[in-house]
């Protein structure tokens, strides 16, 4: 399981102007290295003179104040939420914005297909033809009777939580009988479960995260939105959800996946919720993962 640090600032709202938190997970064999600030006063500093930096040490970049002012600027709709997260892949550095609890939709699909191939990995078996079929169209078109096909076979959310306790996730809970699209989750336990698809660590063979990715990166056309938006060119993996909530009829919806800017790969996870129409939502989620993204690279 990929090891991560424990946060250093605890997290708040999920509305524009909410408070972010940022972490950085240790990679293997070093000691996670804290976003906080290294900087400290002089003992001998007298009024009106600048602390001073330790020698040998560079001052920490603020990742919680970068993401925060980057949000705050996203222009929330009224009445809607949003919550991001984002890492880093060279450096292992995360920051999150907002921790309340979201449906899923139809992003619930990457975490069905990671919970089968768990679940074949534990029988030492290959997915089935069958198996395949409904995997291709559940990530590629997000095809619903393939997701509820996948769901039975995993054990519904008695498998998908067991699983997801093997992965590190800690606020998902699977939805109630065949209401898959309604799982709850948080933009870090999906950060969490980007790291089981995408990096070295994972419960996931590296055969079986080649599966996820390669779907991932095969969306239909009309699905690449989302934090496909963060991206330069066509260099992302994504899983978006949409869904609208019968009543209230205001709309759910997520992304998350990877993207490359820069040379330099980033796990983003966007939850949005409370929006009037679906191209609100995508709007909004849009600009949410360009937000995280930005407390990186500074654009």
């Amino acid at each position: 399981m990929l090891s991560v640090a424990l946060a250093v600032v605890a997290v708040g709202g999920v509305t524009a102007g909410g408070t972010a938190f940022v972490r950085a997970r240790a990679h293997s064999g070093t000691a996670a290295v804290s976003s906080a600030a290294t900087t400290s006063a002089s003992p001998s500093a007298g009024a009106g003179e600048e602390a001073s930096v330790e020698p040998g040490t560079e001052p920490a970049v603020d990742r919680t104040a970068l993401l925060g002012k980057a949000m705050s600027a996203v222009g929330v709709p009224s009445g809607a939420q949003v919550s991001a997260a984002v890492l880093a892949v060279d450096s292992g550095e995360s920051v999150a914005y907002g921790n309340a609890a979201f449906d899923t939709a139809s992003i619930v699909k990457v975490d069905i297909l990671a919970t089968l191939l768990l679940q074949a990995q534990d029988a030492d078996r290959r997915l089935t033809a069958t198996e395949k079929a409904y995997a291709t169209k559940m990530i590629e078109n997000s095809d619903n009777a393939s997701a509820t096909a996948l769901w039975h076979t995993i054990g519904r959310a008695d498998g998908l939580d067991a699983a997801n306790k093997r992965f590190g996730l800690t606020a998902t809970f699977g939805g109630e009988g065949e209401l898959w699209g309604l799982t709850q989750t948080t933009a870090t336990d999906q950060l969490a479960l980007l790291q089981q698809v995408f990096l070295e660590g994972s419960e996931l063979s590296a055969a079986s995260r080649g599966y996820v990715r390669g779907l991932m990166e095969s969306v239909e056309a009309d699905q690449r939105w989302g934090v496909s938006a963060a991206a330069e060119g066509d260099s992302w993996a994504l899983k978006n959800g949409w869904l609208p909530r019968s009543t209230t009829g205001l709309w759910d919806v997520n992304s998350i996946g990877r993207v490359t800017v820069g040379g330099t790969g980033y796990l983003v996870a966007v939850l949005s919720r409370g929006t009037r129409t679906q191209a609100e939502g995508i709007a909004l989620v849009e600009a949410a993962a360009r937000a995280a993204v930005s407390a990186f690279t500074g654009e």
